[in-house]
């Protein structure tokens, strides 16, 4: 046997599987109807996402996707949409870097599609014209937060010295 073979044979098998998918939490608030239906609708929409990523067993992670939508319009707040978007992910064999990557942003991409229309779904119940929010690229957002991780570090790291 080779090095290289033996080295393969050494490494741990990689798996990834989706155990489950669910909606943890959700709201949906309309504090000013139904004068929010008779004024002219140009709303200013304001979109915040989170992710958070807890081991619930030795392969097993449960992420969390949340997803947070303010529509105002002229002012007063049309409506307030909250979804907690969760999935529960085996991931076994990846290095500790990878399986970073894999709960910061695979597994959020995964989540993100069910998060849209669970959005869709309750600001169209409330009676406002549908949103459907755009693709969101997890890994560019993971990468920013782990450069940010590492400058903060590094301006900690020069301060102590």
């Amino acid at each position: 046997m080779s090095d290289e073979q033996a080295t393969a044979a050494e490494q741990p098998q990689q798996q990834f599987e989706i155990q489950k998918i669910y909606i943890k939490d959700m709201s949906f608030e309309a504090p000013n109807t139904p004068g929010a239906f008779t004024q002219e609708w140009q709303p200013n929409v304001n979109i915040q996402l989170n992710t958070e990523a807890k081991s619930i067993g030795e392969t097993q992670f449960e992420i969390v996707l949340s997803v947070t939508v303010t529509a105002e319009n002229q002012g007063k707040t049309a409506f307030l949409v909250e979804v907690q978007q969760a999935g529960i992910f085996a991931l076994g064999g990846f290095e500790e870097d990878h399986l970073k990557s894999m709960l910061g942003s695979f597994c959020p991409d995964i989540l993100f599609p069910y998060a849209r229309e669970a959005v869709s779904d309750l600001v169209a119940r409330g009676g406002f014209p549908q949103l459907i929010l755009a693709p969101v690229n997890f890994e560019a957002l993971y990468q920013e937060h782990m450069n940010q991780q590492a400058a903060q570090v590094a301006t900690e790291t020069a301060t102590t010295h």
